[in-house]
């Protein structure tokens, strides 16, 4: 399984861990321009049910702007989105997109420190959280 995550699991309950999240990234100084409720889009869409899941898009400007300004482009791969998902042990878990693995698509070494600058940030905040325990991939 390829690595293009970071992801932790976490102590609290959804909707405390939604809240930790966005004021996380607030406090490193990154915005959540979009919030999407899957469990409720699926439910609405599909009329199916499934297990509690956001889509947060977090964005740092400063960073975004440096990276656009190297690549215009860019802007495709953006936000970083970062996910708080129910585990099917019912259990709270957030991952975030590994920006260095997601940029390493674009073949331009200029974006490697941004990239490499929102990485460390994100896995800051995710490690930050209430309880949070780095959780491995499995195949």
């Amino acid at each position: 399984m390829a690595e293009y995550t970071i992801r932790y699991a976490v102590e609290g309950s959804f909707e405390e861990t939604v809240e930790r999240v966005v004021d996380a990234l607030a406090e490193d100084g990154f915005g959540v321009l979009c919030d999407i409720d899957v469990q409720q889009t699926l439910q609405d869409k599909l009329d199916v049910e499934f297990r509690k899941y956001r889509i947060l898009g977090a964005c740092n400007p400063p960073l975004a702007h440096d990276g656009m300004s190297a690549e215009l482009e860019l802007g495709a791969l953006l936000p970083c989105n970062v996910i708080v998902y129910e585990t099917d042990a019912g259990e709270v878990a957030v991952s975030a997109v590994d920006p260095a693995v997601m940029l390493s698509v674009v073949d331009n070494p200029a974006l490697d420190p941004v990239a490499d600058e929102v990485s460390d940030r994100l896995e800051a905040v995710l490690a930050g959280l209430p309880g949070a325990t780095a959780v491995e991939a499995t195949d």
